[in-house]
């Protein structure tokens, strides 16, 4: 199943391409965040925001209350575990 898991973004790692690195429950992956930045929020505004990640985007932005009753229920359905070690399959830095 593919579906957005929170995450937090720690760092930019190219502002022209819209490259950032976010930490999802410790794992850290390099994801695409052009559909979260516009004239009002800057790639260069984006470290410390919380978002969905799916397949490598992020797709929204959401608070971190959000981000903490996301994780706590996908945790529940046990959906967290197999995210996360699909993102370390597919090159995600623990």
């Amino acid at each position: 199943m593919c579906l957005g898991i929170p995450g937090q973004i720690i760092e930019i790692i190219d502002e022209q391409q819209m490259l950032a690195k976010v930490d999802v429950s410790g794992v850290r992956r390099q994801v695409n965040i052009a559909c979260i930045v516009d004239a009002q929020h800057p790639v260069t505004d984006c470290v410390g925001d919380w978002v969905l990640v799916h397949v490598g985007f992020a797709m929204s932005r959401i608070d971190e209350a959000e981000a903490a009753k996301t994780l706590a229920l996908l945790e529940e359905l046990g959906e967290v575990e197999e995210e996360l070690r699909t993102m370390r399959a597919s090159g995600g830095a623990p």
